[in-house]
């Protein structure tokens, strides 16, 4: 991407994509472009026409989503493959329709069967079942990744694909019903130790590995592949190193000054047992994360404490 290049950040307000407009400021791009959900709804296909045709956009990064964690998954599972559906296809088409140079597509590492071998490679997208608790959400991805994929073969695009696994970040959600697991348990135990609570209920039984991304790690890795990446076929995004999350609650815990028990919630389901990406791939190109977990949780922290108006 040339400096004077009109990049639209679809998603901007949101985690990845805000972190992707901050990095993309840092780097001394200015020429961006990007709307609320008020000003454009992606959802609807004439008026994602128009701004295309509008704005004579050269790159977009297509991190707009509808997101959100185990329990949202499980409660609005049409609305989940709806949104995005409608989403990505309506930026996709309008990108090709356009002429934009290049589209960069965010998935996520739900795509891959809830059994597959860890650590998770680009070339075991579907060769299993899908996880069922977020399955709609992931074949609204992996559409999204056949599109790109289809597009390329028969229009001659560029439009790249990258897996992130799961992110955590300044403006990130920390609505207790629809967030995912890593604010959740910030916001939890933060709450806890305000009110004096003598316990702190983690959904789940604690066992399941997962990996954690800084935000402002993927968005240095989706600016990586927008320059240097071609292919069509996926790109995994992690750090490599996964942890449980009953040690990912002592280590918020820790963090938050919470003294408390911590007691484990059976009855809510775990989800995928592990999920850690295969690096090896984005590492070949020449791209690693740099922001460790602790570090980033304790940004973040301070982030949340800001916005809630608490100093720490």
């Amino acid at each position: 991407m040339d400096i004077q290049a009109r990049i639209y950040i679809a998603g901007h307000k949101g985690l990845v994509g805000s972190a992707i407009l901050r990095a993309l400021k840092k780097h001394g791009f200015a020429n961006l472009v990007y709307r609320t959900s008020s000003e454009l709804d992606l959802r609807n296909k004439d008026a994602v026409n128009a701004f295309f045709e509008q704005e004579q956009i050269d790159y977009v990064f297509l991190a707009a989503a509808k997101v959100g964690g185990i329990v949202a998954n499980n409660d609005y599972p049409a609305d989940f493959i709806r949104d995005n559906l409608l989403i990505q296809t309506n930026v996709i088409d309008a990108a090709y329709r356009a002429n934009v140079r290049k589209l960069l597509f965010l998935g996520s590492t739900c795509i891959y069967p809830k059994l597959a071998p860890q650590p998770l490679k680009e070339q075991y997208l579907l060769t299993g079942e899908l996880e069922p608790t977020n399955a709609p959400y992931a074949i609204a991805k992996i559409a999204g990744i056949k599109m790109c994929q289809s597009y390329n073969r028969q229009y001659g695009t560029r439009f790249i694909s990258a897996m992130p696994t799961n992110m955590y970040g300044p403006n990130d959600n920390f609505d207790l019903n629809t967030s995912h697991v890593l604010p959740a348990l910030l916001r939890k135990f933060h709450e806890a130790k305000q009110a004096g609570s003598p316990f702190v209920e983690i959904w789940g039984t604690g066992a399941p590995l997962r990996e954690f991304l800084h935000a402002d790690d993927l968005a240095d890795a989706c600016l990586f592949l927008m320059h240097n990446y071609e292919e069509s076929e996926i790109v995994n995004v992690g750090v490599g190193e996964d942890i449980s999350i009953k040690q990912l609650a002592e280590l918020i815990q820790s963090i938050v000054g919470y003294e408390g028990e911590l007691r484990f919630n059976s009855s809510i389901p775990d989800g995928t047992p592990r999920k850690l990406v295969d690096v090896n791939k984005i590492h070949s190109l020449g791209w690693k994360a740099t922001i460790p977990l602790e570090a980033g949780i304790r940004s973040v922290y301070k982030e949340y404490c800001k916005q809630i108006e608490i100093t720490i």
